[in-house]
C-alpha cells in the first residue's frame, strides 16, 4: 500500500468513525471564525469559545471592533493568552477588512495572509470551512502530529505538513480530513497515551502499539 492509497483508506474510515466534521469553533460569521481562529493560538478551542461570547456581545460587528477601545478589548480576550498582541490584530484586521474588502471576508490565500495575525492554517480554515474551496490543509497541531504518527509525513513544519497531506488526499476531502484528525486526536489518539487497541485505523497507522506500555 502507498502513500496515497494508505491516505485514501484513512480518510474513508475517519469519515465513517466521525461522519460530521463540524469545525470546533463556534461561530456565525465568517469574520467570527477568523477572529475566534487567531484567538486559538496557544488556547484551546473550548476557552476561545467561551471568551467569544462575551467578545462578540461587546463588538457584534466588525465597525465595532474597527472602532474599539484597544484597552477594553485586551481585557476581553485575556484569557486566551498574547491578549494585548491578539486584540490588536483583531482591530487592525478588522479595520483592514473594512477598508480594503467592504467588510467582507477576503476568499484568497494571498489577501488572507495580509491580514494582521492570519498565516496560512487560518487561512487555509477560512478557503475550506467558509468558501468550501478544495485542497485547504489546516495544518494545526492535532493535524501535524495524526498525520505523522499516521505516516503521511516526516516533518513537524506546519507549511511542509500542509504541501505533503495536498499531495495525499483527494482536493474535495482534505479540509474535512483535518477536522476530523482533531476529533480523533481527542477522542482516540491522545498525544501521551494513545488508545491504539481501540482504534479502527490502527492496521493502516506504521506507529499504531508504538506508545503502549
Amino acid at each position: 500500500m502507498d502513500l496515497k492509497e494508505r491516505a485514501a483508506k484513512l480518510t474513508e474510515l475517519l469519515k465513517e468513525e466521525y461522519p460530521i466534521p463540524e469545525c470546533t469553533l463556534d461561530h456565525e460569521e465568517a469574520w467570527q471564525l477568523l477572529f475566534n481562529a487567531r484567538l486559538a493560538a496557544q488556547c484551546t478551542d473550548k476557552r476561545v469559545n467561551e471568551v467569544a461570547i462575551g467578545l462578540y456581545a461587546r463588538y457584534p460587528t466588525l465597525e465595532d471592533f474597527a472602532n474599539a477601545d484597544i484597552a477594553e478589548l485586551e481585557e476581553l480576550v485575556r484569557p486566551t493568552g498574547f491578549f494585548r498582541m491578539k486584540a490588536r490584530d483583531l482591530k487592525n484586521a478588522a479595520i483592514l477588512m473594512l477598508a480594503r474588502h467592504g467588510g467582507r471576508v477576503p476568499d484568497t490565500m494571498e489577501e488572507l495572509l495580509e491580514l494582521p495575525g492570519v498565516g496560512r492554517k487560518v487561512a487555509n480554515l477560512i478557503l475550506g470551512d467558509v468558501y468550501k474551496l478544495p485542497g485547504a490543509v489546516v495544518a494545526d497541531t492535532h493535524c501535524i502530529r495524526l498525520s505523522n504518527r499516521m505516516g503521511l509525513c516526516d516533518t513537524k513544519d506546519p507549511k511542509k505538513v500542509e504541501f505533503a497531506l495536498r499531495e495525499l488526499l483527494d482536493p474535495a476531502e482534505s479540509n474535512d480530513f483535518c477536522h476530523r484528525l482533531v476529533l480523533h486526536g481527542r477522542a482516540v489518539c491522545d498525544a501521551r497515551k494513545p488508545k491504539c487497541e481501540a482504534c479502527r485505523l490502527a492496521p493502516f497507522c506504521p506507529t499504531a502499539g508504538a506508545d503502549q506500555n
